[in-house]
């Protein structure tokens, strides 16, 4: 005796050539999409615009409105970099990248163990250690910048690049605690057991397990760090003269008294954001990882 049993009936796999038949988009999934594109224009649109009139004449660059078909030439960028007699950028831009550098790595060693005590090994009443580090971020900068520049000019360290780095540790430190915290608490446990039952210690821990498992987390971290210090200013334009200029100190030279000279300026802030570009399109996938890393459970 057999019964039959009644189905729905199931979409066919194949075209009637025998190829597989590709799944049908939902029609939403087409708006965001453009969406999407159009967006993404007009955040470049701003970037393209800076980087043809930093290819101007300055006479051509002040026109209004702008001429986009004049004669295109490398006088901004040879102005900015001191081709015939000008002050040269270099020295700027190498103390940018080494308070920056710098910084972000000592974030990184002291946030990560920070994190780890306060996500997978949580202490007591870990949550006002987190409300501690982000009251931190409530004082206004510009609140703490008269007692920092009597401690620089009585400890000697006024126009000295280790200052910087300092600063820009403590600043950034409590973002990158935040991140890593919440970066850290999606970690499995059971990697933890398994490494603690092979007799792993904590640095190994978390050189080999936990290392890998956020380092699109530390990415997306180290690169925000990196964007914060490089374009920091309020600090670098008080606290620096000559030897520990940074290269946003060094563009604010351009706007002078003797007028805006756009196409120098361009020219500057195109280089100036170049790095930044840079980093943030060579990390990107790291980046949109890390930054997504636990909204979708």
């Amino acid at each position: 005796m057999s019964s039959v049993t009644d189905v729905a009936p199931v979409p066919a796999t194949r075209t009637e050539e025998g190829a597989p038949r590709k799944p049908r988009k939902p029609r939403g999934s087409l708006a965001l999409g453009i969406l999407a594109w159009l967006i993404g224009i007009l955040f470049v649109i701003p970037v393209l615009w800076m980087l043809l009139t930093s290819l101007h004449s300055e006479p051509d660059a002040a026109t209004n409105p702008p001429s986009l078909g004049a004669p295109l030439t490398l006088q901004g960028y040879k102005e900015f970099f001191g081709v015939g007699g000008g002050a040269s950028p270099w020295p700027s831009l190498l103390n940018s990248a080494t308070a920056a550098l710098l910084s972000t790595v000592l974030v990184l060693v002291l946030a990560i163990p920070a994190a780890y005590a306060l996500s997978i090994k949580p202490v007591r009443k870990w949550t006002d250690v987190l409300f501690f580090f982000l009251s931190t971020k409530m004082l206004p900068l510009v609140a703490g910048l008269l007692p920092v520049y009597l401690f620089a000019v009585w400890s000697g360290l006024l126009d000295n690049i280790w200052l910087l780095i300092v600063l820009y540790t403590t600043m950034n430190l409590p973002i990158a605690v935040w991140m890593m915290r919440s970066f850290l608490a999606e970690v499995p446990v059971e990697i933890l057991e398994a490494a603690a039952m092979d007799g792993a210690g904590l640095m190994r821990t978390l050189r080999q397990v936990v290392g890998p498992v956020v380092l699109p987390g530390i990415a997306a971290t180290s690169l925000i760090c990196f964007i914060f210090s490089w374009n920091e200013l309020l600090m670098a334009r008080v606290l620096t003269g000559t030897r520990a200029q940074t290269a946003p100190v060094f563009l604010t030279g351009f706007v002078t008294s003797q007028g805006l000279f756009l196409a120098k300026v361009c020219a500057a802030a195109l280089v100036v954001s170049l790095p930044v570009l840079v980093a943030g399109f060579a990390a990107q996938d790291k980046l949109v990882q890390g930054l997504s890393l636990g909204a979708v459970k």
